[in-house]
């Protein structure tokens, strides 16, 4: 599936400290085609399609529900999934994202920045793995 979008109001490229535009975009409003949403129909019979028969199986039956998306450049997506294509571009909302910073020095130096988006759109090629949140993770952002 083609990613195109229709019309949009503003999309700001993040971009990281080198300045270099990283692989997602802050959504404040957007209309898109050719992503995966679930059906009314399919929202309301979701509990019983349950079969994982490929692998991206388990990314449909997270439609709706709060993922974790690792990140090349050590970063770490938290949010609802509201749609995805076959390459794993994403669009999530209430995301925080938290990016880990490590400096080997004589002493491991490591940092942590946080950030929260409304709704964010994800470049699939930086993907690593997508799964349900850890129990922690649940305990920290319950629906």
């Amino acid at each position: 599936l083609a990613m195109s979008f229709t019309s949009f109001a503003e999309i700001s490229v993040l971009k990281t400290l080198s300045g270099q535009p990283f692989g997602y975009l802050l959504i404040t409003s957007i209309q898109f085609e050719n992503l995966y949403e679930m059906t009314e129909d399919e929202k309301s019979s979701k509990q019983h399609s349950t079969t994982v028969e490929e692998p991206m199986d388990l990314v449909r039956l997270s439609i709706d529900e709060r993922i974790f998306v690792k990140m090349r450049s050590n970063r770490e997506l938290r949010g609802r999934l509201h749609a995805y294509d076959q390459h794993l571009n994403m669009v999530l909302g209430d995301v925080e994202e938290v990016e880990t910073i490590v400096e080997i020095d004589d002493e491991t130096y490591e940092e942590k920045n946080t950030r929260t988006f409304p709704m964010l759109f994800i470049r699939g090629d930086g993907v690593i793995l997508v799964s349900p949140p850890t129990e922690t993770d649940t305990k920290i952002y319950p629906d």
